[in-house]
């Protein structure tokens, strides 16, 4: 079925595929933390359990986001754990780190989201996609936050 939303094929494809790589990187990044949050261990247990758990919910909202974003451009959103692998900016933790090692990688993590927001923004901007675009600042807002949260904890 056609799609009629002010955007050309061209437009909306390259916005789907950009916004594809925010999409795994997000998903990535959320397993990620769902595993920290089962996994964490010591003394500040409780705290970083229940940090990890509001921030993998938080991500796995965002991911249904763009995902839903994807679809309204006309395109397939990514689904497997391949496709994932292939376009994340973030690289999965197979691993059980110490807990300062957690909040390290998921500072890194976070903030490596906000670059690729960042450079998505710009381009589904660059080819009419206000929409996305400001679905991008959302993303550089949340996850600023939460990389200001976690580096205020390694400070």
């Amino acid at each position: 079925m056609k799609v009629e939303i002010g955007l050309n094929e061209k437009a909306r494809r390259t916005a789907a595929e950009a916004l594809a790589k925010v999409l795994a990187s997000s998903y990535v990044l959320a397993l990620k933390t769902q595993s920290f949050h089962w996994n964490v261990t010591g003394p500040l247990f409780v705290p970083l359990h229940e940090q990890f758990g509001a921030q993998y919910e938080a991500l796995s909202d965002a991911v249904d986001e763009i995902a839903e974003r994807i679809r309204a451009l006309g395109h397939a959103a990514p689904g497997s754990f391949a496709q994932f692998k292939k376009l994340s900016v973030v690289e999965e933790q197979t691993g059980t780190p110490k807990a300062e090692k957690m909040l390290a990688e998921l500072l890194a993590d976070h903030e490596a989201v906000i670059r690729l927001a960042r450079a998505t923004k710009d381009i589904v901007e660059g080819v009419g996609d206000s929409e996305s675009g400001d679905m991008m600042v959302e993303r550089m807002q949340d996850h600023g936050k939460t990389a200001w949260m976690l580096r205020s904890q390694l400070a």
